[in-house]
């Protein structure tokens, strides 16, 4: 499973397939909807964010706003994270408790926690966390649509057509794994997908869950050794709510193969398929009644060596 990954947010490499910002796509996304008063900002990268921006005033001023009211809210909990550790530092001074110094501890940390919040709303370089996409985070897709070829904002985690809003969720109250399609189920779960709604999505690096024989597990890093982009399979969705209690949504998942043989020998069981760019006109155009050529595009990837190293901490 791709638990997350590194998109790219130049659009330049886009134009190159050929793509163009749908960018009332992107503005619905941060629109506020009057019929759905609960609606929450959407969780998209800050160089997803920065991009549109500066693309469209009207745009930027949407994030603008949300990012206004974030830090209204965000200024009374640093207010009371300061001064739980101020109160505790002054207690510390009398005697020294445990409660004292957890509060010192948490409370410094979250101090930062905030702050950093705080800056990244004004920051304008970018840095590499900047790009990285987790399920339920929006990326850019591109797709074919009406014979042309356009980029739109859309989840990772895909909700199919006719699914309940409570599909995100398995039965143990985590999210499902409908972040990615296996290879292997394409003809069955995803056969209202497979062969229909295609697109691709444009990665540097891939992050992997990977268990330890401790009975835990690591986070690992994927990167093509040649430094190469991936252009990344993907199968997506148009759902809509016929209660309409929930807003529309563009959601979309990778299609993932067998692991590469360095991806197995670190110790994980999938890898996303990578594209070749000779097949991006047949894979964005399919024929559903000639699957086989969608199979065939599959066992002619782009193969990379993908170097692996541990997640670095944040």
């Amino acid at each position: 499973m791709c638990y997350s990954a590194q998109i790219t947010a130049d659009y330049r490499k886009y134009q190159r397939l050929g793509g163009k910002m749908s960018l009332p796509d992107f503005a619905a996304l941060w629109l506020r909807d009057p019929f759905h008063e609960k609606k929450k900002r959407p969780k998209a990268p800050k160089a997803l964010e920065d991009l549109v921006a500066s693309m469209d005033p009207g745009i930027k001023e949407l994030i603008d706003d949300w990012n206004a009211e974030e830090a209204a809210a965000l200024e009374p909990e640093l207010f009371k994270q300061r001064k739980r550790v101020a109160d505790a530092e002054r207690k510390l001074l009398t005697k020294v408790t445990k409660k004292a110094q957890d509060d010192v501890r948490i409370g410094t940390n979250k101090v930062e926690q905030i702050r950093g919040w705080l800056d990244d709303f004004k920051r304008k370089t970018l840095e590499p966390r900047d790009e990285r996409i987790f399920p339920q985070w929006y990326a850019p897709v591109l797709v074919v649509e009406n014979g042309q070829r356009v980029i739109k904002p859309m989840r990772y985690q895909c909700r199919l057509a006719g699914m309940p809003a409570s599909s995100d969720y398995a039965k143990d109250g985590k999210l499902s794994g409908t972040y990615n399609a296996r290879r292997d189920n394409l003809e069955r779960f995803w056969r209202r997908q497979f062969g229909y709604t295609h697109g691709l999505m444009v990665i540097s690096t891939f992050y992997e869950n990977v268990d330890t024989p401790d009975g835990g597990s690591k986070r690992i890093q994927f990167t093509p050794r040649d430094g190469s982009d991936m252009l990344v399979a993907c199968l997506w969705s148009h759902w809509t709510d016929p209660t309409g209690e929930h807003p529309d949504l563009l959601s979309f998942a990778a299609v993932t193969d067998d692991p590469e043989p360095e991806v197995a020998a670190a110790g994980h069981d999938r890898t996303i398929i990578n594209i070749k760019p000779e097949h991006v006109d047949a894979w964005l155009n399919p024929n559903p009644a000639n699957l086989d050529a969608l199979y065939a595009i599959f066992d002619d990837k782009q193969r990379p060596y993908y170097e692996h190293q541990l997640e670095k901490a944040a």
